[in-house]
């Protein structure tokens, strides 16, 4: 009989191993993300909220990239995602203000989608340990039944639609969740396109100065926006039971 190593023991001392390389992976991956997140924070994310916050200077700045303009604004969008201290409403207006409802709102569209994409996939791949580094522990916890819930579409749809409620780090989130890339996305993009397209279109008449029709737009936005924050404890408990269904 031969002195080799007997086959359940290789078969245990492979697993092991591979299980050491997917943590190794794991925790250069989680370096990596986390770091870029917080450089990408900390040296833009002021500058590109004081940027867009004035529709001119931002403008300008946009179109001093000449033909690359529309891949910018595409890539401040992305960014707006995936760096949840952007406020993407900001981005939006301003992506009306420069090029019109229809193009803006197109343009805002690609870049969430794209943004979207890298934030959801990135939760699937990290896992739930690093986007909890990433995002508060009592954030996870409010939306935590979205992560066992297989039967959530309705329940994904609504929280992206309400306003006041924090759609970039629900995109992460929903990454942890079951939920099926492909039926995400397009939840996704139903749920956000109304929002985007009333964000381009008071940028647009604020460019039109039709500031009247732009005030009135403004104004439903943000009594829809109160709206939310006022009851999105009570929204989100009624969300909440009717997953444990």
């Amino acid at each position: 009989m031969g002195f080799g190593c007997h086959p359940m023991r290789r078969t245990a001392e492979s697993v092991i191993n591979t299980k050491k390389k997917r943590l190794t992976i794991q925790l250069l991956l989680f370096i990596l993300f986390i770091g870029a997140i917080i450089a990408l924070t900390i040296l833009y994310a002021p500058s590109i909220t004081r940027l867009v916050g004035n529709p001119d200077h931002f403008r300008d700045f946009i179109d001093s990239y000449g033909a690359l303009s529309i891949l910018v604004f595409i890539g401040f969008q992305v960014l707006q995602v995936v760096i949840a201290a952007i406020p993407g409403e900001f981005v939006q207006i301003a992506g009306g203000y420069i090029f019109g409802t229809v193009l803006g709102t197109l343009y805002s569209v690609i870049g969430i989608m794209i943004g979207a994409v890298i934030a959801f996939y990135a939760a699937r791949l990290l896992g739930y340990k690093v986007i909890a580094a990433l995002i508060s522990q009592a954030k996870i916890d409010r939306f935590s039944f979205l992560l066992n819930n297989k039967k959530g579409e309705m329940i994904v749809f609504l929280l992206f639609l309400i306003p006041g409620l924090p759609k970039d780090i629900l995109v992460y989130i929903a990454g942890l969740s079951p939920l099926k890339p492909l039926r995400f996305f397009l939840i996704y993009l139903s749920a956000r396109l109304p929002g985007l397209v009333g964000s381009s279109l008071i940028g647009a008449n604020i460019q039109q100065k039709n500031y009247v029709l732009a005030l009135i737009i403004f104004m439903v936005a943000c009594v829809l926006f109160m709206v939310g924050i006022l009851s999105k404890d009570l929204i989100l408990r009624k969300l909440k039971g009717r997953s444990d269904d």
